[in-house]
């Protein structure tokens, strides 16, 4: 790999503020490993219009994600949980979810 491809990928990847924590790698890389379930579950609560489903998963994203030190993508999730609230068009809330998967995505390659 090239530099630049090196240095492209390395700012593609959200980190936990807690990666020079050597007692939080654990829980992070725990954290991290299950982002990808949480969006399918984001995803298919999208499909099937269970709202409620995509609030509920939203909610708890929005909380744990501060813990294991990813804020950006806690604030994501509080959109989408808003979003849910307050009846947004269905396409606002897909846009949210999008935004917020890829922030999981980020997190979640290595």
């Amino acid at each position: 790999m090239s530099r630049d491809a090196s240095r492209d990928a390395s700012r593609d990847h959200l980190q936990s503020e807690f990666a020079d924590d050597p007692e939080m790698q654990d829980l992070v890389e725990l954290f991290v490993s299950e982002l990808p379930k949480r969006v399918a579950v984001l995803r298919s609560g999208l499909e099937s219009n269970a709202l409620e489903q995509v609030q509920r998963v939203a909610h708890q994203l929005k909380g744990a994600s501060g813990g294991y030190g990813f804020p950006m993508i806690g604030d994501c999730a509080a959109r989408v949980e808003a979003a849910v609230k307050t009846g947004a068009a269905l396409e606002q809330i897909r846009r949210c979810v999008d935004e917020l998967a890829e922030l999981c995505r980020r997190a979640a390659s290595t």
